[in-house]
């Protein structure tokens, strides 16, 4: 069964109120910069969004921004005016790829489509779960428009806009996930965010920190090896 769903600042609820005038506070510096390029069904990128980056995002949202951006190493072709999507994982991976961007734009606020993704994700069954998780976490949505998304030409542009967006990458992405922090990628900085998101973003943040970061330890500093799938 998928978790409890959380509350969100646009909730309107005393305590969800008083969480939001404490991130705000903390917005003095502009917050660490997340960019997690990845696809659906590779093993690494679902063990690192659902293990590191949601976990440390429910815990620090007030001092980290994250943008997903699902297509991974996917390649795209386009034949009468229609853009055709193969990807590393098979067309089930690609239309885990599409619900995602789908979510993405048909919700457009982390605070609500990044509970439902990381539901799927971490489940059993990344597009089998979406109805489950869309019941939990964003109600006021229907499956109907998801699925339209999908099978339309919105998730077909979407899903360019995300191959565009992913082979524009400077430098060019090796291997999936990609992490790119503060706009900036290097294999140290994915080693790190890797083995610990939640210490990363804590040293990196300039500005007045958190409660949930005091007392952190150093990041680490020798890079560990890490499941990835790799651009073929």
């Amino acid at each position: 069964m998928p978790a409890a769903p959380l509350l969100t600042c646009a909730a309107g609820l005393l305590q969800v109120e008083q969480l939001c005038a404490r991130k705000a506070a903390h917005q003095t510096s502009p917050p660490v910069s997340l960019e997690l390029y990845y696809e659906s069904m590779c093993p690494a990128c679902r063990g690192f969004l659902s293990d590191q980056l949601f976990p440390t995002w429910v815990m620090l949202n007030e001092i980290l921004n994250v943008t997903l951006v699902p297509y991974g190493n996917a390649q795209e072709t386009k034949t009468e005016g229609k853009w055709h999507f193969d990807c590393q994982h098979g067309q089930e991976e690609c239309q885990g790829n599409m619900m995602e961007a789908c979510l993405i734009h048909l919700l457009g606020d982390l605070e609500l489509y990044f509970p439902v993704i990381f539901c799927m994700e971490s489940g059993s069954d990344v597009v089998g779960n979406l109805l489950a998780c869309l019941k939990v976490y964003a109600p006021e949505l229907p499956l109907a428009n998801v699925t339209a998304c999908v099978n339309g030409d919105l998730g077909n542009q979407l899903m360019h806009q995300n191959a565009q967006r992913t082979e524009a990458l400077k430098p060019q992405h090796k291997y999936v996930p990609w992490i790119v922090i503060n706009g900036k990628h290097t294999e140290a900085l994915q080693s790190l965010a890797m083995d610990a998101l939640f210490r990363l973003v804590c040293n990196l943040y300039q500005g007045e920190l958190p409660s949930a970061c005091q007392g952190k330890l150093p990041a680490p500093t020798s890079p560990t090896p890490h499941n990835i799938c790799l651009k073929s």
